[in-house]
């Protein structure tokens, strides 16, 4: 974990500092699981209810990071107890259950929100995702004790910096690539689509539809964000994502679930930052909308036109392209001539009527993108 000035300063000459995380499940048995998942890399205290996290939360060292379940019979009042602790900087992450069928999944992420969580993580959870999770908010904890930081402000402002998380670009296709860890390309279909949003970016700038929209540095945002597109996919049931054939009508509504879970991640980010910046407001965009149609019968919310943003315009081309010359388990690759013909067919329906030209303006680009960043046999 990289130390930035703020709340970890004494800590930074020490090479073996490990945050301290607080867990707590009335499960004894999903206890341990979560132990399990996050002791090689953190201090652990464990508490079986409110009142032990309350304690232990007192105590020091004290957490740097409060894991939650959703079920505690007290979780409401832990909640706004923790948060009532001006002391405590921990951010609070709830795991609320899967999918119960009975809407009870979404009365506790409801629930956990509105009582001032951080987060919410849905069980079941794999421990890559649950560590990702939680390294992703010990850096906005220290991102934002940073932020009040006289010369951190300085620095930031020396080097032009428009968006404090995520300014490496290694760090957001890898965080992007944990959301699909069973496919073994995902690098590089995020790779691909990046620089395919890129190449019509470029080639949209100067258009008069999209000149206000596609300024030099919103490009640079929207180019940055795009490997956020599927982010939300870590909420989705791996046996969904791996499956081969054909969707029942249940597991495309689960996978239909991954724009608003990603644009939910997104905004939680944002709450942590205590506000969105340019760059999360453009991945926030793109992960929520890049499934929309320009005809309105895409999802999640049906957007058709100009409604949609640019950048999810953008995004929804690259990604079918993609898609397309990309084989699957239950298909061989297209063409890129068939898929270049199929975006055309798509023109005015699937896709924005400019954005589909400029596809068949610079088709060789993404064929010379998608040949580079081929996928390993």
């Amino acid at each position: 974990m990289r130390l930035n000035p703020g709340k970890f300063e004494s800590a930074r000459m020490d090479i073996n500092f490990k945050a301290t995380i607080l867990i707590a499940d009335a499960d004894p048995g999903a206890l341990d699981l979560l132990k399990e998942m996050l002791q090689a890399r953190y201090h652990v205290k464990l508490a079986a209810n409110g009142v032990d996290v309350l304690r232990l939360a007192a105590l020091a060292p004290r957490p740097d990071l409060i894991l939650l379940d959703a079920a505690l019979p007290d979780i409401a009042d832990t909640l706004t107890m923790l948060r009532g602790d001006a002391a405590l900087t921990a951010p609070l992450i709830v795991l609320a259950d899967g999918e119960q069928g009975d809407g009870q999944n979404d009365q506790q992420e409801r629930a956990a929100w509105r009582d001032g969580a951080a987060d919410v993580v849905q069980r079941p959870v794999s421990g890559a995702a649950l560590r990702a999770r939680v390294a992703l908010h010990l850096e906005l904890a220290e991102l934002r004790a940073a932020r009040g930081s006289r010369e951190a402000a300085m620095a930031r402002a020396a080097r032009g910096a428009t968006m404090a998380p995520f300014d490496d670009d290694g760090a957001i296709i890898a965080m992007a690539a944990l959301a699909e860890p069973h496919e073994i390309n995902i690098g590089k279909h995020l790779l691909r689509t990046q620089r395919l949003v890129a190449a019509l970016a470029a080639e949209l700038q100067y258009h008069e539809r999209f000149r206000d929209a596609l300024t030099p540095a919103n490009m640079a945002l929207i180019v940055k964000a795009a490997p956020l597109h599927d982010i939300g996919k870590v909420g989705v049931d791996a046996a969904v994502l791996r499956k081969p054939g054909r969707l029942t009508a249940d597991e495309f509504a689960a996978m239909r679930a991954h724009t608003t879970i990603g644009r939910d991640a997104l905004e939680a980010v944002a709450r942590t930052l205590g506000g969105a910046t340019p760059f999360l407001r453009f991945a926030g965009e793109i992960a929520y909308s890049h499934q929309e149609k320009w005809d309105g019968s895409g999802y999640p919310q049906g957007l058709a036109g100009d409604a949609i943003p640019v950048s999810a315009r953008l995004m929804a081309a690259a990604d079918v392209y993609d898609a397309l010359v990309t084989a699957r388990s239950y298909r061989p690759a297209f063409t890129h001539e068939t898929a270049v013909e199929l975006i055309r067919q798509g023109r005015g329906e699937h896709f924005d009527p400019d954005v589909a030209d400029a596809v068949l303006v610079v088709e060789e680009r993404f064929r010379a993108i998608a040949a580079e960043l081929a996928d390993a046999a």
